[in-house]
């Protein structure tokens, strides 16, 4: 990324912005990094933890971006944010 750039803010994304999503993944002490590149469809925000038993007042979210991926055929996939994601927009 460009010195004179900086990442884009969620609340930011609009339908049809060509954004980069870079993801990292740690699994024990390995890392690594995933690129994902497409044009945003949408963004969510979805109510998450359903799958445990919390508390009727105990709410929590996770933003989602729902993608077209580049490519032929194109894909479209979902992504969820956390702490560790950065979004950059490409140049339409």
């Amino acid at each position: 990324m460009p010195a004179t750039q900086s990442p884009l803010r969620f609340e930011e994304l609009r339908p049809n912005d060509h954004v980069e999503i870079t993801q990292r993944i740690k699994v024990g002490l390995k890392i690594w990094y995933n690129k994902t590149s497409g044009r945003v469809q949408r963004t969510e925000r979805r109510r998450n933890g359903l799958h445990v038993d919390r508390n009727v007042d105990d709410k929590a979210f996770q933003d989602v971006i729902l993608l077209l991926k580049d490519g032929t055929p194109t894909e479209e996939t979902t992504i969820s944010m956390d702490e560790y994601t950065v979004l950059e927009k490409l140049p339409n």
